[in-house]
C-alpha cells in the first residue's frame, strides 16, 4: 500500500457495515470500557450525528482511507477542550490492514489536522500497558509517556495499568 495516498475523510453512510464490524470487535472492548456490542440502529444514529462540528460535539471520528475510498481504520478525537486547546486521540486499524504503517500515518494526519484547523496545543492518549503495538505507534509519532494509572481498568479477571501519553505542539 502506498501510504502517500492515505488520507482522513468523514464517515459516510456506506461505512456502516465496517463500522459495526470494527466497533464490535470483542478484543477492543476492554480498551473502550464496553461489555456488549453496539446495535446497528445505534451506529446508524451515530452516523447521522457526524455532521456536528467538533466544537459542538467535543468529539470527532475520521476514517483513514485511500484513493479507492476504502475504510482502513478510524482516528478518533475525544474530550475536545477548545479553551485549553487539547483533545484525546485514539486509533484503530481494520484487522485486514494492520502491520502496514497505517497507525503511524493516521496519527501523523490527525496531528497535522488538529494543529491546522483546531489550534490544538496538546493531544493525549490513554494506552493499556499490554497494548504494545499502540505504545510503539504513539512513541514513534513523538508522544511521550507522562504517567501511569495503576490498576486503572479491570478486565480478564484482573486489574491493568494504563499509560498516559501526550504530545505538545508549539
Amino acid at each position: 500500500m502506498n501510504l502517500e495516498s492515505v488520507f482522513l475523510r468523514a464517515l459516510e453512510p456506506s461505512d456502516l457495515s465496517l463500522l459495526i464490524e470494527i466497533e464490535n470487535e470483542h478484543e477492543f472492548w476492554k480498551y473502550s470500557n464496553r461489555t456488549e456490542p453496539f446495535s446497528e440502529k445505534l451506529l446508524k444514529d451515530y452516523l447521522e450525528q457526524q455532521h456536528q462540528d467538533i466544537f459542538q460535539a467535543k468529539q470527532k471520528r475520521y476514517v483513514l482511507s485511500d484513493i479507492q475510498m476504502s475504510l482502513l481504520g478510524f482516528v478518533d478525537l475525544f474530550d475536545f477542550e477548545p479553551l485549553h486547546r487539547r483533545a484525546g486521540v485514539g486509533i484503530v486499524i481494520h484487522k485486514d490492514n494492520r502491520g502496514m504503517g497505517l497507525g503511524k500515518k493516521g496519527l501523523q494526519l490527525v496531528d497535522s489536522h488538529c494543529r491546522e484547523y483546531f489550534n490544538i496545543h496538546c493531544l493525549f492518549a490513554n494506552i493499556a500497558l499490554e497494548n504494545k503495538r499502540s505504545l510503539h505507534i504513539f512513541e514513534s509519532c513523538g508522544y511521550q509517556k507522562i504517567g501511569i494509572k495503576k490498576a486503572w481498568n479491570f478486565y480478564e479477571d484482573s486489574f491493568h495499568d494504563e499509560f498516559l501519553y501526550q504530545k505538545l505542539f508549539d
